[in-house]
């Protein structure tokens, strides 16, 4: 057993701590005060240098004893407005608010390399950047202005997991290139004349052109964008009108686009825009569309997806390595890797056995905990892969 595996069995007791009260007591995005105060009260004990984030993240750097480069790391730290679900001891403390995305364990298993790091520094070859980042599950992120704070200054290279329970826990699974899709969302809204259900030539029924735009809407996948090109486009909330016999006024129609080319994501926005028009045009409704580009898609670099193929061969990480298959989940990650090489990570986190097979953002989603242990190896291997080519190609 190689001493960063030691190091990580015997710390793993108290990342499981860490974990537990993370998951009891969960904050919502932009509001993580008491999750900021706990990283930044870990770090500043095991005498790491940090600094609190303006929108309630930390950045801690450890510094190496010898020269080399600034490796950075990220975990998320925010929850969801869910109400747990779960008949657990550590269930959420919080009523409406919990971690159902596995952040908490992000952020216990960022920690927990940092005090191994932080107490092997002097063997250390470069810097590691420790990014706790706030509100990564509401728009605009925490990426952004995490990165204006300071983040990836000077750093190299960055490095990120996802626990994952789609993913059996052992394997860890990535790709080079697109990962992870883009996010965008959308509401619009279509003013009509209301009036006597009965006497429907005397309206401009919403509704009626609500389910039109929902249709339309979906032949721009179906029939505009090549088959062999992932795409989605989803309503997600449809509300016209309260009774039955008066044709509603008022139609809100929201949902979400997901692409992985930047090229067709500016094109589906374009047909948006046109269809609302045309639409409009057509049934003498007024439509109004606000379309926001949340996130762009997650693009790992080739070089370091190379690395974290080649951990099938390191001594510390354990897990099984596979490609990963395209995710249409979003994630504000790629706002980094727009700015430094790096490379974004799932590792797997479901135990169908245990009962953690639930989905992310589910009311009852948990996953198991030994994943902590392949995310922390994993991350550990990358960076002092890292490390060691760099020194030795300086």
């Amino acid at each position: 057993m190689n001493k960063y595996t030691q190091k990580i069995e015997t710390l793993f007791p108290e990342m499981v701590k860490w974990r537990r009260h993370l998951h009891m007591n969960p904050e919502l995005s932009f509001q993580e005060s008491e999750t900021t105060q706990f990283i930044f009260d870990k770090l500043s004990e095991w005498g790491i240098n940090a600094i609190k984030s303006k929108n309630n993240g930390v950045i801690g750097t450890i510094y190496g004893d010898k020269s080399g480069p600034t490796v950075a790391l990220r975990a998320d730290i925010d929850a969801l407005p869910i109400q747990d679900e779960k008949k657990v001891r550590y269930a959420s403390q919080k009523k409406n608010i919990m971690h159902a995305c596995g952040h908490d364990g992000h952020t216990a298993s960022l920690l927990s390399i940092a005090k191994i790091l932080q107490e092997d520094r002097s063997e250390l070859t470069g810097n590691v950047r420790l990014i706790f980042q706030p509100a990564e599950e509401q728009y605009p992120g925490g990426a952004l202005s995490i990165i204006e704070d300071g983040a990836l200054e000077d750093v190299d290279v960055i490095y990120g997991v996802h626990l994952w329970t789609p993913l059996q826990t052992g394997i860890a699974s990535s790709v080079a290139g697109p990962i992870m899709a883009s996010v965008d969302e959308f509401k619009i809204k279509v003013i009509g004349k209301g009036g006597h259900a009965g006497l429907p030539h005397d309206t401009v029924d919403s509704t009626l052109v609500g389910a039109q735009l929902v249709v339309q809407l979906q032949s721009i996948v179906s029939r505009m964008i090549n088959p062999i090109e992932p795409a989605v486009v989803s309503v997600g909330s449809f509300h016209s009108g309260e009774s039955f016999n008066i044709i509603s006024s008022l139609c809100t129609i929201k949902g979400t686009v997901r692409t992985f080319n930047d090229k067709i994501r500016a094109y589906i926005q374009e047909r948006f825009t046109h269809i609302c028009k045309q639409i409009g045009e057509l049934y003498g409704a007024e439509i109004e569309l606000d379309y926001i580009n949340v996130y762009p898609p997650v693009v790992n670099h080739k070089n370091e997806t190379n690395r974290f193929i080649k951990m099938k061969e390191s001594e510390i990480v354990h897990a099984e390595i596979s490609t990963s298959p395209l995710i249409m989940a979003g994630e504000d990650f790629s706002y980094y890797l727009k700015k430094v090489p790096g490379c974004f990570m799932f590792v797997g986190a479901g135990n169908e056995e245990k009962g953690m097979n639930f989905p992310h953002h589910h009311p009852k989603f948990d996953f198991d905990e030994r994943a902590m242990k392949n995310a922390v190896e994993l991350l550990l291997g990358m960076t002092l892969d890292y490390m060691y080519v760099n020194a030795s190609n300086g």
